[in-house]
């Protein structure tokens, strides 16, 4: 039988101590009520409160603040404690894909072959997971597979954060996007079949791709508006796409209200995107001051990505050599860039660009909140990242935003209980160990 989506049933899948858990922490509630207290409440936006509270109905926050000064509505609830609460977090540049572990890695062939995106698919299960449990209630996916996911996990058959997901990547042929050693019929036949690329060119076909991702289920469009890294056979500094075939897929989307990222690395591949009005920069490698003037006239978000950049930086085995060189290129220009971007005031929201299936490896999916540790050293406080990791991430789906990232009264119940202070060590975080609760919608999904 499968769990209503607002049931106080453990969701099928989770594991035993969630069972446990749950029971336990639901004798907090009252009715539809679950009460929490906490040494200090971490609002997302704002300052923090110490010894801070806050009161779940249903799946909404419906009361925060300081626990002496609760409501008498609440005098019968048990407040549980635990030691930090704060929202729960977002990646927002993040793709499931089962690379690493039976379908292969980015650029795989096998990946195209009869029943590799069933493998795909349920390899992502476990990878989802993993990022729920690590603190992740919400994702962007900027291509791959659990888009097709999200309505198992909406209505309770999976495990898994809130999924907002572009399924593809739309590239120009020859672009990033392409596979150039494949047959072109290869490449067509693998985006029309739900890949993850699909190749337009011109501004008919830029229509028809959007409107194709939106009939398919996509909540936001990823564009590449210029070269990439990870590909072989072009160039980061390379401009991809037209004005005219940029302006027509951001203004298609946003017939449906949904808005564009931008994989741009570039400075020409930025600019356009820019003049095209994106709502997001991805990667930004080539962000300089210019860039910077023109984001933050428009209120562009930029989401730097650093954790894969460093994380390949440091270990780039299995690549290309052209791929490595274009590793140890990029890598330190991106350093100095993001912290110009964060010194001049541009607006910042974080992902990680995390892919791999393969447990125990840093780019594996679980290791998200290592994103924080760059942000800080870019110049941010601990307060601001975490602030770029839940209240502003929303910001990158525009207006269909949902009321999450804050612990604020009428947004979604998407809480972390943390063993520690994240703003004093932000190993609180990155070890997903001391993550020892999750709350999404306002149900436990992870309690140790």
């Amino acid at each position: 039988m499968r769990v209503p989506h607002n049931s106080d049933v453990p969701v099928r899948g989770a594991p035993s101590s969630t069972v446990r858990g749950t029971a336990a922490l639901n004798e907090a509630a009252t009715s539809s009520y679950t009460a929490l207290r906490s040494d200090l409440l971490i609002p997302g936006r704002g300052q923090p409160i110490e010894h801070g509270a806050l009161v779940i109905k249903d799946a909404k926050i419906e009361w925060v603040g300081e626990f002496t000064g609760r409501p008498s509505k609440y005098g019968n609830l048990d407040f549980k404690h635990v030691p930090v609460l704060m929202p729960g977090l977002w990646d927002c540049h993040v793709h499931f894909g089962g690379w690493g572990l039976g379908s292969g890695t980015i650029g795989d062939h096998r990946t195209l072959l009869p029943g590799a995106q069933a493998l795909a698919g349920a390899v992502t299960v476990d990878d989802l997971r993993r990022t729920l449990e690590a603190g992740f209630t919400s994702v962007r996916e900027l291509s791959g597979y659990a888009g097709y996911l999200w309505p198992g996990i909406r209505d309770g058959y999976i495990v898994g954060p809130n999924v907002y997901s572009s399924l593809t990547a739309l590239s120009i042929t020859g672009g990033h996007g392409d596979v150039h050693d494949l047959p072109i019929c290869a490449v067509h036949g693998f985006g029309e079949a739900g890949g993850n690329y699909q190749l337009c060119d011109g501004v008919d076909e830029c229509l028809k791709a959007v409107r194709t991702m939106v009939r398919r289920g996509a909540r936001c469009i990823k564009v590449c508006s210029s070269g990439g890294v990870l590909s072989l056979d072009d160039d980061p500094e390379d401009r991809q796409f037209s004005d005219a075939e940029l302006t027509a897929i951001v203004e298609e989307a946003s017939r449906s209200g949904r808005c564009v990222a931008a994989h741009a690395i570039g400075k020409a591949g930025i600019l356009a995107a820019l003049r095209a009005g994106v709502t997001s920069i991805e990667h930004g490698c080539y962000l300089d001051e210019e860039v910077a003037d023109i984001m933050k006239q428009k209120g562009t978000i930029l989401v730097a990505t650093r954790h894969i950049q460093e994380s390949l930086f440091l270990d780039h085995r299995g690549f290309p050599e052209p791929v490595v060189e274009k590793i140890k290129k990029i890598v330190p220009l991106t350093r100095a860039n993001y912290n110009l971007a964060v010194k001049l005031g541009v607006k910042i929201a974080l992902g990680t660009d995390s892919w791999n299936s393969k447990s125990g490896e840093r780019l594996s999916h679980g290791n998200n909140a290592m994103e924080l540790t760059y942000a800080v050293k870019a110049g941010l406080s601990p307060l601001e990242a975490i602030e770029a990791m839940t209240a502003t991430a929303p910001d990158v789906l525009g207006g269909k935003a949902p009321k999450s990232g804050q612990l604020k009264e009428g947004y979604d119940a998407d809480i972390l209980g943390v063993a520690g202070n994240p703003l004093q060590d932000l190993s609180y975080l990155t070890d997903s160990t001391n993550v020892t609760h999750v709350w999404k919608g306002g149900k436990l999904y992870k309690s140790s």
